[in-house]
């Protein structure tokens, strides 16, 4: 189990698990997880950073992420998606997510997830826009070792 809570996180969002989420196992596939991590990121960079996924010049493009499991969903569970920003870079950000049960102040699991921000046509990494910068540094979390 993790040392993790739900309050360590700076926003919340309800994710609804859907019936094709579940495998023959008759729980939530590991891979649905990513799938929660980029609803729960894209969510927030939308409503609140302004991204604009059709046509901006700036794009988020995934450069890696990771996935610790604790406890497993089903259908028809929501999932408690937590997120925070643990390094905010010029053209980067690594996310910090926790998936939460209902009720549960543990996570039933934790992810890592980092995006480049790059020019949509060149490919190119680029500074992340004014509006966008200041919607992640709402969820950035300030750690005591942050300063070694």
């Amino acid at each position: 189990m993790s040392d993790e809570r739900r309050g360590d996180y700076a926003q919340l969002l309800p994710i609804p698990t859907r019936w094709a989420d579940n495998d023959i196992y008759g729980h939530v596939n590991n891979v649905e997880y990513y799938a929660y991590f980029d609803t729960l990121i894209n969510t927030w960079l939308i409503a609140e950073g302004g991204l604009d996924i059709h046509g901006g010049e700036t794009i988020g493009v995934c450069a890696e992420s990771s996935c610790r499991y604790y406890a497993s969903f089903s259908f028809p569970e929501v999932v408690e998606g937590a997120l925070r920003v643990g390094h905010l870079g010029r053209s980067s950000v690594r996310y910090e997510i926790g998936l939460f049960k209902a009720g549960m102040d543990h996570p039933a699991a934790l992810g890592e997830f980092v995006h480049v921000f790059v020019d949509r046509e060149q490919r190119r990494p680029t500074e992340i826009p004014q509006r966008m910068r200041a919607a992640l540094e709402r969820l950035l979390v300030e750690r005591p070792d942050d300063d070694l």
